[in-house]
């Protein structure tokens, strides 16, 4: 594929497949390519700030995963390697037969590691950006993980109220159903098929990936994540035969959302330098 037949910047619905997908363009359509892969529950504008501070020189295509954002869920449940066969599918459309750069946040970063650990699939990826990846196997269940995740986003608009407020609200929240309902198993706040991907996704660990992985992989971690903790990173660093992790301190798992300036910065010297 030429790069004047590259989808224009701006936002766009492309069909892959049986499915219509909203994907989200910036830079230049000659610039470098880049694909980012967004996490479990958010969506191609989660890293847009971030797609939109690289500057010129570079081609960032952000798409919805199917069943985030504007982009319908799949008919039926998909684990990782049907979302790994949509990529697939997404790139040969966007992107034609070039070799693309990837950044992927989380549950992105979860399916390229499959990607990438498959013959077939990983020469059509140069540089890899992984950040927040999910995949590991945690200490604790995926039912801390997920009960914490959802409290946090539940608790974030009270937490810019003055503290008063802040303190009332806090007390409404918790004697509400929905709070009341994070003890029980999380799956029960997704319906239909995103209740099934949702559970074939977090029973399956990628450890084993690891080592069939040739690619330089840098890993930019939040040093505060508590989705996916430091030690999910070190694990992975150390199970890959050309990892690099660079940590971030006073960053979470939207390491790229809480210390901006300084992800984009690694992420531009990184792309820039091949």
């Amino acid at each position: 594929m030429t790069t004047s037949s590259r989808p224009a910047t701006g936002e766009h619905l492309i069909s892959i497949g049986r499915q219509q997908v909203r994907i989200r363009v910036f830079g230049e359509t000659g610039g470098k390519a880049i694909l980012f892969l967004h996490g479990w529950g958010c969506s191609a504008d989660t890293m847009s700030g971030l797609a939109s501070s690289l500057g010129p020189g570079f081609y960032v295509v952000l798409p919805d995963f199917p069943g985030f954002g504007k982009t319908p869920p799949p008919a039926q449940a998909w684990d990782v390697s049907d979302y790994g066969t949509f990529v697939m599918q997404l790139k040969e459309k966007v992107f034609g037969n070039d070799i693309i750069a990837v950044l992927a946040h989380s549950f992105g970063a979860r399916v390229m590691l499959k990607l990438l650990a498959a013959p077939e699939y990983a020469g059509a990826f140069g540089q890899i950006l992984l950040t927040g990846g999910a995949g590991m196997k945690p200490k604790r269940s995926w039912r801390y993980y997920y009960r914490t995740a959802l409290a946090k986003v539940l608790k974030t608009p009270f937490q810019l109220l003055p503290a008063a407020l802040r303190e009332q609200g806090l007390s409404r929240l918790r004697k509400t159903a929905v709070w009341r309902s994070l003890g029980s198993s999380e799956y029960s706040q997704l319906s239909g098929v995103m209740r099934e991907i949702f559970v074939k996704t977090v029973r399956e660990y990628l450890e084993p990936c690891l080592p069939e992985i040739e690619h330089e992989v840098l890993l930019v971690w939040g040093l505060n994540d508590d989705a996916t903790p430091l030690y999910q990173a070190e694990r992975m660093e150390k199970g890959l035969k050309k990892g690099v992790l660079i940590k971030i301190e006073s960053a979470g798992h939207y390491a790229f959302l809480d210390k901006p300036q300084q992800f984009a910065a690694i992420a531009k010297a990184y792309f820039e330098s091949k």
